[in-house]
């Protein structure tokens, strides 16, 4: 996690994912990018002057102010970056186009370890009937780790990690970043937590817990079955009830149709819990 991109509309919920990645970064030796997404009339692009490549002269002239107000902000927000931690490496960006697309365009050209992206706290079917937020939009789509944060956290301390899984074979693939994640949090207790919907569930899911601790040679971790209508209610109950400084999950996107029906159980504990979730694609 050295190479971490924050996106920022300059909005309080980006601040505290700023707040987080300073944490992140103090404790990786990570660098920042902060990237700002002006959103471009449809035909313009910005080139190196500042200046506009296409468009009508209006919208010429409304974008060139647009451009110089934002990185008027751009500029106030890296001087308060350098306040904060100046120990920290960060350098600023700004693309043109439409906001969640621009963005994962400069993921996937600079080739990102990690996105911490602030949103809001939803209520459990909120969402669904909201347009997609830039959050949801990058925990389905990014090539890399998505953090989501939703509340402020200048002082963000890891003692609690909630690794939220069925422990079937494809969560070993979680394994590089939990040891990313332990390496840095060395003083943090793993938790793993299975979310059953049946009581008599209980006993299988202890038994794959242990099976995924001892065949990674886990040397500490606490074990943990919560029993809820749906795993995706259950691991933010989980979680609040047991104070958790982060949550980690596997995610797998969707997008169109599929997006809605498919019940991607990641995407919706990242919007609903309160603490920091932590999401990644299987590779």
């Amino acid at each position: 996690m050295q190479n971490i991109l924050i996106p920022t509309d300059f909005s309080a919920e980006a601040h505290n994912a700023l707040e987080v990645a300073l944490q992140l970064a103090r404790r990786t030796g990570g660098h920042l990018t902060l990237l700002h997404v002006v959103d471009a009339p449809a035909g313009s692009t910005m080139v190196t002057t500042g200046g506009v490549a296409s468009g009508s002269a209006r919208e010429g002239v409304f974008m060139i102010e647009l451009l110089k107000r934002t990185k008027q902000r751009m500029h106030e927000l890296m001087a308060e970056v350098a306040r904060m931690a100046p120990e920290v490496a960060v350098q600023d960006c700004i693309a043109t186009g439409t906001v969640n697309e621009a963005v994962l365009e400069v993921i996937r050209e600079q080739h990102f370890d990690l996105v911490v992206v602030g949103a809001h706290e939803h209520a459990p079917t909120l969402h669904l009937f909201t347009p997609d937020s830039l959050a949801e939009h990058l925990v389905r789509l990014a090539p890399c780790p998505v953090l989501t944060v939703k509340h402020p956290a200048p002082d963000f301390a890891v003692r609690s990690i909630v690794f939220a899984s069925d422990f079937s074979p494809e969560a070993d693939k979680m394994l590089p970043s939990l040891r990313q994640l332990q390496a840095a949090f060395p003083e943090a207790t793993l938790h793993l937590l299975d979310v059953v919907t049946q009581p008599n569930g209980y006993a299988e899911a202890i038994d794959h817990i242990h099976a995924f601790a001892n065949r990674h040679q886990l040397p500490a971790y606490e074990p943990d079955v919560f029993n809820a209508p749906q795993v995706r209610l259950g691991i933010p109950r989980y979680a609040a009830q047991n104070h958790a400084d982060l949550v980690v999950m596997l995610t797998h996107g969707h997008t169109g149709l599929l997006h809605l029906f498919g019940n991607n159980i990641a995407e919706s504990v990242a919007l609903q819990a309160a603490a920091p979730v932590l999401t990644l694609h299987p590779q």
